[in-house]
């Protein structure tokens, strides 16, 4: 299922697209992942995040408001910012289990209002506080599984996952783009991986979302790892860093 996914969405992808592999907005992505004043931490980052890619296929403009669901120390919102400029809105967005690891670093990055376009946002799952009819793209990046993790001595309930793709969805424009990275589970296991090893099923994901109120658009095996057997931990030091990893785009219906 996993292998006949990986086709599906690369079909899609480049039918989506262009067999280039050229998108709009090539010129800012570059721009934002060449600046010098990003840290030496998230640079190293970027041969294997591949964010050329990722940005590109949520295809932004300058002046679009974003949000960083649960996005940790702001990999990608550093990011954003530099493809939407600053007529743009970038939500930095952690819950308190995200939150305790990187609310210093924030604080002292972007506090003071010094990046005035990244809006820092820490709110729970079943109320997100975004405001309805207000974004154009989220992006949850190795963070989707969270959903069905159940760990209460760092913070995490059962989520209700519908309600919280609700208020996506509520957050959302019409037309407005989630795309969703995580580390791939082997084929068929669902969501059970989630709460062993930090994996969720590609295709399981999927259907999930779909089910949630989103049309699957398109994805990419950019992120693959065949050589992942998608059982380990993902902060096993054998993998960590090159796990196997989905890329999927919806679109809000």
């Amino acid at each position: 299922m996993q292998n006949s996914l990986r086709i599906l969405a690369t079909v899609m992808f480049m039918g989506s697209f262009g067999a280039t592999g050229a998108w709009a907005d090539d010129d800012a992505i570059a721009a934002a992942i060449a600046n010098e004043d990003r840290s030496a931490e998230h640079r190293e980052r970027d041969a294997r995040s591949r964010p050329e890619v990722i940005l590109g296929l949520l295809d932004l403009d300058s002046g679009q408001s974003v949000a960083d669901i649960f996005g940790g120390g702001g990999y990608y919102t550093e990011l954003l910012v530099g493809v939407v400029g600053p007529e743009g809105t970038v939500i930095l967005h952690n819950n308190t289990p995200f939150s305790s690891f990187v609310e210093k670093e924030l604080q002292a990055r972007y506090g003071d209002n010094e990046v005035p376009a990244v809006v820092l946002l820490k709110s729970e799952v079943d109320d997100l506080k975004l405001t309805s009819n207000s974004l154009d793209a989220v992006l949850m990046v190795m963070s989707y599984h969270d959903l069905y993790q159940y760990n209460p001595d760092r913070g995490w309930g059962h989520t209700d996952v519908p309600a919280f793709f609700a208020q996506i969805r509520a957050a959302l424009r019409p037309g407005g783009k989630l795309l969703i990275v995580d580390h791939s589970a082997r084929d068929g296991s669902g969501s059970s991986a989630a709460q062993t090893v930090h994996r969720i099923d590609a295709a399981f994901a999927r259907q999930d979302i779909e089910g949630n109120g989103f049309r699957f658009v398109a994805g990419s095996d950019v992120l693959g790892n065949p050589d992942d057997d998608r059982t380990k931990m993902v902060f096993d030091k054998s993998i960590r860093g090159k796990t196997d990893r989905f890329v999927l785009l919806f679109e809000k219906s």
